[in-house]
This record gives structure tokens, sequence and C-alpha cells, in this order.
């Protein structure tokens, strides 16, 4: 059975446009060559600096919960090895109807200068920065990125201490944050300018979203 049929069998993956990012943005390209093997297996691994590409099945539930759509602008938070970043510039660069609409925006912000560069080697052999999709940014992601505001979704792949105001600010009315903090995933829905609907989806592990000093 394949990572993604694997996915959808356990209810992770429901989206058809999200299952089919999966099905076309291939994980082994976002890990180092001697754990290639390991790629489509169901787990975390490393990618150096102390940082990990998440579980598929953490991810694909993330996703879910964040509803990117074609012609969204996101924001992606500890992009690392540029595997979210991938799958949001896949879904947001789709064309759904017969009249063409603009292409969506992904700004990545990373931290730790070793995993922009990683990230933004990884997402360039599918096209997504050449084409001017995806954008990678070395960055305090805690500050979010408001050279690039509104945002439509926020989609934050490490631990946080909370959810901060920057990116409460830089996102639009209607539109959608995801946070890891302590050991749950968050959704916010924000419904006005400082107006927000919260759930809770408790039991998930994530490494800690790294600050600046």
């Amino acid at each position: 059975m394949s990572l993604v049929d694997y996915l959808i069998s356990q209810g992770y993956l429901k989206n058809p446009i999200i299952i089919e990012a999966f099905s076309n943005i291939q994980r082994k390209d976002f890990i180092s060559e001697e754990i290639k093997s390991l790629g489509d297996f169901d787990q975390a691994l490393p990618i150096g600096c102390g940082q990990t590409i998440s579980q598929p099945a953490v991810v694909a539930f993330m996703l879910e919960l964040l509803q990117p759509c074609p012609g969204d602008k996101i924001l992606d938070i500890g992009s690392g090895s540029g595997w979210t970043t991938a799958l949001l510039s896949y879904i947001v660069s789709q064309v759904q109807t017969n009249e063409q609409t603009p292409k969506g925006k992904v700004y990545a912000i990373e931290i730790v200068p070793e995993l922009v560069k990683f990230g933004k080697e990884n997402v360039s052999k599918y096209n997504f920065v050449k084409s001017g999709i995806a954008h990678f940014i070395c960055g305090d992601g805690s500050k979010g990125y408001p050279e690039g505001a509104p945002y439509d979704k926020i989609l934050v792949s490490a631990e946080s201490r909370e959810v901060f105001q920057p990116w409460k600010e830089q996102l639009r009315i209607g539109g959608r944050i995801v946070v890891p903090i302590e050991n749950s995933i968050w959704l916010l829905i924000k419904r006005g300018e400082d107006e927000f609907t919260k759930k809770e989806y408790p039991g998930f592990v994530f490494v800690p979203l790294v600050e600046e000093e």
C-alpha cells in the first residue's frame, strides 16, 4: 500500500486537492540521500540542525485543518525541509476552472540558514521557486512576515509557546492558523479584527519553534 493510500485508509487524507498534492510531491525529495528509503514510511525523520520532517499523518491532519485552496497566499512558518512548502505551493498554484486565476504564493520562513538553503533546493526540484510561487525567507517565524501580509492561511510546523500577535495581525478576516502548542494542534479562524474561534486537537509532539535570542 502506498503512503497516500495508507493516509486515505486511516482517515488522515480526505480533501481531493490535498490528496493530489501528496500524490504529486514525493516526500523522499525532501530528505537526505542516506534515509531516502524511509521516505514513504509514516514517521518523522531527521533533517539536520536538530530538526525533523514531520510524520506524514500529522502533516495531512494539519493541512486538512488549514484547508489550503488554489490562489491562496500562505505563510509557512518553520519550513525546514521544504516539504510542506511544496505541498502548499502545489495546491495554491492549481487552476480549478477554465478561466485562469492568479497563482497563489507561499512564503516559507525558517530561522536556520542551512535549512533555508536545504528547503529551497528541495522545493526547486518542482519549479515552484523559479515560477515565483514559493518564496524563502531566513528569519524568526514568531514575528511572521509582514511584507507578504495579509495571508489567507498560516501554517506553523513546530511547537510554539503561544499564538503570536503578529500572526493574528497578518491574517485576513476569514483566514486560518494551524499551530502546535504544547501537545496539541490548534485551529484558529479569524472572525473579526480581534476575534478568533479556537479548537484544540490534543495528542501531538513537535520539535520547538526556534526564535531569536
